[in-house]
């Protein structure tokens, strides 16, 4: 790629995602990877709780919801990116409650490592075809909260007061984050706690972020991480 190839490339991409955001959404996947997959190399060897209750029990298990729990990714990915293009002071005030969320969520994986009984799945369609890949590439542990349910909320707080997203796309934004929750259990990827205390963790630290100003620390450190980049480059 040339230079006036990668000039028109980084053009393009600024358009999407704005310049002082590309290192902090950068940070978004690597922190969330570091969470869910480090948290493991720690708690390998201990005693996983499940905490499945009798009301658990009664919830059907759908395999075709597997749909909804893989595309959401995509979803992710949408909101994310126009959670970003808002009021760079919302912005930082949704960038610094999902850092928060996830320190959380790694402490609560450490201390309170979880699990849950996968039901058999049956052969002879696709969607139980597509669940026993899951079950067989995304182990049974990590489950309280659920990261799931946790990010789907965020892609909600990220555009329920965000103008650049038209009313229509904040509630379909509604449901569908209320659908993966859904989903999470009949898929029974996880249990009825796990799905509330990922919703709750969302709202409790975008909450804090806001109100005890931990997102203006969280962005200066990233003002100055990209200072010293512009003073290298």
């Amino acid at each position: 790629m040339n230079r006036k190839t990668n000039n028109q490339f980084i053009k393009k991409l600024r358009r999407i995602i704005p310049a002082s955001m590309g290192i902090p959404l950068i940070m978004v996947l690597v922190w969330n990877t570091l969470v869910y997959n480090g948290s493991r190399l720690i708690t390998t060897d201990l005693y996983h709780h499940n905490l499945e209750s009798p009301l658990d029990q009664l919830i059907p298990f759908l395999p075709w919801t597997v749909s909804i729990y893989l595309v959401c990714y995509l979803f992710w990915v949408a909101n994310y990116l126009i959670a970003v293009r808002q009021e760079e002071e919302e912005a930082w005030k949704f960038l610094g409650a999902d850092f928060l969320a996830k320190m959380v969520c790694l402490f609560c994986f450490i201390l309170l490592p979880s699990t849950n009984v996968r039901p058999e799945v049956g052969d002879g369609s696709l969607w139980c075809s597509v669940m026993k890949l899951v079950y067989r590439v995304d182990a049974a542990d990590n489950l309280f909260p659920s990261i799931h349910c946790l990010v789907s909320w965020f892609c909600y707080i990220g555009v329920r007061k965000n103008p650049s997203a038209p009313r229509w796309y904040r509630i379909f934004s509604l449901i569908f984050a209320l659908m993966v929750c859904i989903s999470t259990l009949t898929t029974k990827q996880h249990v009825i706690v796990d799905t509330f205390a990922g919703v709750f963790l969302a709202e409790g630290c975008y909450y804090l972020s806001a109100k005890t100003g931990f997102y203006k620390v969280y962005e200066k450190v990233f003002h100055g991480v990209l200072k010293r980049r512009v003073a290298i480059d």
